[in-house]
């Protein structure tokens, strides 16, 4: 009387038994592929703070109404700064040249070919003098504001605003300047008197926004000059404004800082040939100014030289009496660059013996470029092999916790988007625009993360994922730049040996083959054969592959799980795959992953579909005419789905290990990689066939259970166990000692309990096996108790107490076997319905419809009335009225089903949580050892294949200690 069809697909169907046709499945996976991922945007904002709220110039106040120009003594008696060159008058009207003689012209007149007539010589403009105006005319000038850039000063800032007048010095405005950025001198000196002031200088800067950036802030300074200490800032820029396109701005450097940006300016544009003589340091001029006609003699090779005698000694002494105080100072400044210079050069080697020659300020300021002291607060990269000599720096210093290295540039090649922040710029060809990404918090170590498709090494090595970065590494970004990562913060915390030296004899090699080619270790042949024997033979739970023996390497363990070769133990095929998976995650690149995955479900898909078809031929649906169906014993059901149970142990723990590694790679991959999304989708896939692989195997399992327990189920209703002569075994008894009519639905239920503990099952899955025989055994019962009590006599109490009996019996087993609390859950419905017929007549007679409902509510209305019409009360009599059922019930009684549904069965729920699997520590079980070793010997016999005849090496043997 069996009979059904098989799904499509291979998974049988119940035809006429109510068996069930599908299995609801709530995977985790499938909630974790509905979550959207959502990364934040990698924008970049920087902010400057500034004590105003615009960017924008502020309104000028109207020129004066005449320049006033002061002979060299009332500059002197004014009580301005020490006269250095950039004070004197000559100096104050460098500008673009415009027309008019007397200096009355347009400031950036075009084609104007004649200077300001204050450049002339002193005593040719001493008539033109114009007499200074009062104070009082002085104070009533309108005040104007002036921007002083001085990001490099204060930390946030990128300028401060002072108030300035027409006749305001570029002195005081640096003394006020560095009163707002909290710099200046001692409280007890004036602005003009702190030595504060004295180190520091006001430099008219010109450029022009860098490209693109117009409004952003961002500046591009291409020409500097440093104003005289009595130069009027506020006249200079109203005077002489920009040319469209470009932009002045005032600096405050150090002075030291700006002479010498200032000579390697006109040092460029001289090597240009495009010199600009507006901007060119007027030395000569400035001498003339200050030394007056006796000064402005022509040199010696105009051929006009000065007069020999008395003239020419009090010329020289004349000369040595004018000089200014700045070139007083320059001298000194001079004297002790000599010696910085002359104690740089003592640290070279053989330099003791060396002659120093005259001293260059040009070479000077190149060698005081190469005395680099590193931070001592922040990490940093030292550049030991560049690209382009003349632009790279020595240093890279991580000015925030994240540092990104990139080539950079406007814009990305996709429609012009954003390109993406980086924070050094590399030029080399190789160097992708976000290339490799260095993470140094607080605490080490710091973390190295290339980006997909960059070339990148850690110690030599080619690093494919995310990895600790140590100081002493080396970190190689493309073909051609070669850092080292220092971290001052560590002190000596950092390895001793810095990690990129060879490997010391005796070390672990990094995997079979490897040890014979590699050249760096320094061992012998003798000693890198032996290291690779330990591998070859180690316990450790490491799988090292090539990508091109992958495919061989999973259809081996897949095969050898398959076939049940080698004995392995119940979670080896999964541990063995783990393996497999963990070195891909580890060691190979960010893209391989997400493939293997995807080969590995396909390849258990298929076995597992294989199997099956083996045992669905075994065990036909439909048998021949006149052949009688040979049940299925407990025996023969645990032989036939012991495999389809070990898959599907196997793949339970292993989509749970799948899981937490592609979590991690979520979590540690680049968020701005373009593949990123592809990958998780690949490895969403890949988790929705292991999820199939363990439903079907899920399925398959109970229904040759169930179809086992439908033969053996009936005798719970019809057997007797009150047999002559025995006793009832309480509970905890062996399944011998069980009434004979219960022991082969106890036998199923211990031979599927024995199968889950010896393919060691996860819990969650034991519990819904058992749940889901239970459900079916409860409903089989409940129908079949049904059905039997219409047309004839079965609701009796005589037979109710036996039902009642054999129950508890079987509860009281699965008690003591640890499913007591399943079994009483599911056979609920069962024993409420038993003890409604296991009520005394007499007792049962005075209950009503109404109490009756109350003491029995798991039962439906049609299932109740059913059973009370159907009750025996004796010959010829009836149900009594009380147990009519209300008119309010009357519909549900009789449009109600009396039979209990095979679809309402619990759905599949996978465990959630941390993988079983052990990868950590030696491999204990020597058949998993011996499973080990044999892999690996077949990756180095599949590596030796490819190589030539004269190289290969049979399998090394270890020397006993």
């Amino acid at each position: 009387m069996l009979s059904g069809e098989r799904k499509e697909g291979g998974s049988p169907r119940f035809g006429k038994l109510h068996l069930p046709v599908g299995l609801w499945i709530n995977s985790p996976r499938k909630q974790l592929a509905k979550l959207g991922r959502r990364w934040p945007s990698a924008v970049s904002v920087k902010s400057s703070s500034s004590d105003t709220g615009s960017r924008s110039s502020e309104p000028l106040p109207p020129p004066p109404p005449h320049v006033e120009l002061r002979r060299v003594g009332a500059v002197k008696a004014a009580g301005g700064a020490s006269g250095s060159r950039a004070k004197r008058i000559s100096q104050l009207f460098r500008g673009s040249g415009t027309t008019g003689s007397g200096g009355t012209g347009a400031p950036g007149t075009p084609g104007a070919a004649q200077r300001w007539a204050s450049e002339k010589k002193l005593p040719e403009l001493a008539a033109g003098v114009a007499p200074e105006p009062p104070l009082a005319a002085r104070a009533t000038a309108p005040p104007g504001v002036l921007k002083i850039f001085g990001a490099g000063l204060a930390s946030g800032a990128n300028y401060k605003s002072v108030l300035a007048t027409a006749r305001s010095t570029a002195r005081e405005l640096v003394a006020e300047a560095l009163e707002r950025y909290g710099l200046a001198g001692s409280p007890g000196s004036g602005p003009g008197e702190s030595s504060c002031v004295d180190a520091f200088a006001l430099c008219d800067a010109l450029g022009r926004p860098a490209a693109g950036a117009m409004g952003s802030g961002e500046w591009r300074a291409e020409h500097l000059r440093v104003l005289g200490d009595s130069e009027r800032p506020l006249l200079v820029q109203e005077l002489w404004r920009a040319r469209p396109g470009w932009a002045r701005r005032f600096e405050l450097r150090g002075r030291e800082e700006a002479r010498r940006l200032e000579q390697e300016a006109f040092g460029a544009a001289d090597g240009d040939g495009t010199g600009a003589p507006s901007w060119r340091p007027q030395k000569n001029r400035s001498r003339a100014a200050s030394g007056g006609a006796a000064l402005a003699s022509p040199g010696p090779g105009s051929g006009s030289g000065p007069s020999a005698g008395s003239g020419g000694k009090e010329r020289s002494e004349n000369l040595s009496l004018r000089r200014s105080v700045s070139e007083l100072s320059l001298q000194g400044r001079r004297r002790r660059q000599q010696e910085r210079r002359q104690q740089a050069l003592s640290m070279a080697p053989g330099a003791a013996d060396a002659q120093i020659g005259p001293v260059d300020p040009g070479d000077f300021d190149q060698l005081t470029q190469c005395l680099i002291q590193a931070p001592s607060n922040r990490p940093y990269f030292l550049l030991l092999q560049g690209y382009q000599d003349a632009q790279d720096f020595v240093v890279y210093v991580m000015t925030r916790e994240q540092h990104v290295f990139g080539r950079g540039g406007n814009s990305s090649a996709r429609g012009g988007s954003p390109a993406p922040y980086v924070d050094t710029f590399l030029n080399a060809p190789d160097i992708l625009p976000r290339h490799c990404t260095v993470r140094a918090g607080p605490e080490p170590p710091a973390m190295v993360r290339p980006s997909r498709g960059a070339p990148v090494t850690h110690n030599g090595c080619l690093l494919l994922r995310e990895t600790e970065l140590h100081p002493g590494d080396l970190l190689g970004l493309g073909e051609h730049f070669l850092f080292m990562y220092k971290d001052p913060r560590a002190g000596g915390a950092g390895p001793a040996r810095p990690p990129w030296l060879p490997a010391r004899p005796g070390a672990t090699p990094p995997g079979p083959g490897w040890a014979f080619s590699c050249r760096l270790c320094g061992r012998g042949l003798q000693e890198r054969g032996e290291a690779l024997a330990a591998y070859l033979d180690g316990r450790e739970p490491v799988l090292r592959f090539r990508p091109r023996e992958e495919e061989a390497l999973l259809g081996e363990i897949v095969r050898a799980a398959a076939a049940g070769a080698g004995d392995l133990p119940p979670l080896g095929p999964a541990t063995l795959l783990a393996l497999c998976v963990q070195h891909s995650a580890r060691e190979l690149e960010l893209g391989h992953l997400p493939r293997l995955l995807g080969r590995l479900a396909r390849l258990i898909k298929e076995a597992v579909w294989e199997k099956i078809k083996e045992i669905g031929d075994r065990q036909p649906e439909n048998h021949p005419e006149g052949v009688p169906e040979v049940p299925l014993t407990p025996e023969a059901v645990s032989v036939e789905l012991r495999p389809l149970m070990l898959w599907m142990a196997n793949t339970t723990e292993l989509l749970s290990f799948v899981q937490e590694k592609v979590l991690e790679m979520e979590k540690e991959a680049d968020q701005e990689d373009p593949q990123l999304c592809n990958d998780l989708e690949l490895c969403d896939e890949a988790m929705a066939l292991l999820d199939e692989v363990i439903m079907c195997t899920f399925q398959q399992s109970v229904y040759y259970l169930t179809k086992t327990l439908y033969s053996t189920l009936p005798a719970l209703l019809d057997s007797n166990p009150f047999t002559a002569g025995a006793e009832l075994p309480g509970p905890g008894a062996e399944l011998g000692a069980m009434p004979p009519g219960l022991r082969p639905t106890l036998g199923v239920f211990q031979a599927a309990l024995e199968l889950t503990s010896q393919c060691e099952l996860h819990p969650d899955l034991v519990s819904q096996t058992f749940g889901y025989l239970f459900f079916f055994s409860n409903a089989s019962l409940l129908n079949s108790l049904m059905e039997r009590g219409q047309g004839r006599p079965f609701y009796q109490w005589s037979r109710a107490v036996q039902i009642r009996t054999n129950l508890d019996l079987v509860l009281d087993w699965l008690q003591g076997a640890g499913l007591g609390d399943i079994a009483t859950e599911f056979f609920r419905k069962l024993s409420i319905a038993v003890n409604l017929l296991c009520v005394p007549r007499t007792s049962l007679l005075k209950a009503s419809w109404s109490s009756l409902r109350t003491d029995h509510p798991t039962l439906t209305p049609a299932q109740l009335h059913h059973l009370l019409s159907h009750y025996q009360l004796g010959p010829g009599r009836g149900p009594p009225p009380a147990w009519d059922p209300p008119p309010a019930e009357r519909d549900a009684v009789d449009t109600g089903d009396i039979f209990e549904s095979f679809s309402s069965h619990p759905p599949l729920i996978l465990p959630l949580g941390s993988s079983r699997l052990s990868l950590t520590g030696p491999v204990t079980d020597d058949t998993l050892h011996r499973e080990l070793r044999r892999l690996r010997r077949l990756l180095w016999d599949l590596e030796q294949q490819e190589l030539p005849a004269n190289h290969r090496h049979g399998p090394p043997v270890a020397t006993p200690p």
